[in-house]
């Protein structure tokens, strides 16, 4: 079993590029359906495609891809890391100003709109990116699908469990009944959705703290510095065995009116 202090090292120093982190086989996670598949059912039948947030264009490269395939990502350092990877496979990657998250876009945050006309794609795709219900629906040709999986608010809650802390409360829940809301008062007929629980398995405290330090949305202070007491405790505690973690997660498609 590698040392604590190692571990540790390496969490502070390994570089976090592109949407991959399963840290070379050391995060491992398992979803409760296959929306990968789901959406090569639906690429399979459509003449074009449109993945949103498509960080490095890791998940996309492994999807079926219509004649047309564009991507659009709202973080800059992830553009080059994308063309890199998908324009080879014939995907046009595309810089947006990324949406506000869904549950504040009332609070009226700029962001989300779509450099597209009309009625652009047959099919949309959003796996954990934020997303303008209107936009999504205009750039859809009549009759165009939406699918999405987003991680639900309480995507922390069981990190908070593994360090030893208090979850926040959460004054304004995402989940699915609020997304099914948001999308249907935009004018889109629900399909078919469904809600489970994402499981994570983290081979040892250092990729632990290493997802943490990197995805800093999940909890916003964490800090490997802060956190070391626990983090130590965990290693001696779970060893070889690793530590699991669930995530609330939900998806659905959506059809465009006719």
């Amino acid at each position: 079993m590698a040392k604590f202090g190692d571990l540790m090292v390496e969490a502070r120093e390994r570089p976090f590029e592109g949407w991959d982190y399963s840290l070379d086989g050391r995060i491992v996670t398992q979803e409760p359906w296959d929306f990968g598949g789901l959406v090569d059912a639906l690429a399979a039948a459509s003449p074009d495609l449109l993945d949103m947030g498509t960080g490095g264009g890791e998940w996309l490269s492994r999807r079926r891809l219509p004649k047309r395939s564009v991507a659009t990502e709202g973080w800059l350092p992830n553009i080059p890391v994308a063309q890199a990877r998908l324009s080879p496979l014939g995907v046009e990657v595309i810089a947006v100003e990324g949406a506000p998250e869904n549950v504040v876009q009332d609070r009226g945050a700029p962001g989300g709109d779509l450099p597209f006309p009309d009625g652009s794609f047959h099919l949309v795709i959003s796996r954990h990116e934020s997303y303008l219900s209107r936009e999504v629906l205009r750039v859809l040709a009549p009759g165009g699908r939406f699918a999405t999986q987003q991680v639900a608010s309480t995507i922390a809650r069981d990190f908070h469990r593994v360090l030893g802390q208090m979850a926040p409360s959460i004054s304004r829940m995402w989940d699915l009944d609020f997304a099914v809301r948001q999308i249907v008062a935009a004018g889109f007929t629900i399909e078919d959705k469904a809600q489970g629980t994402e499981v994570m398995r983290f081979a040892d405290v250092g990729a632990l703290a290493w997802y943490l330090k990197n995805l800093p949305f999940i909890i916003p202070d964490f800090s490997i510095d802060r956190a070391a007491v626990k983090l130590e405790q965990l290693h001696h505690a779970t060893g070889e065995d690793g530590i699991e973690v669930r995530q609330p997660v939900f998806r659905f498609t959506a059809l465009a009116k006719s």
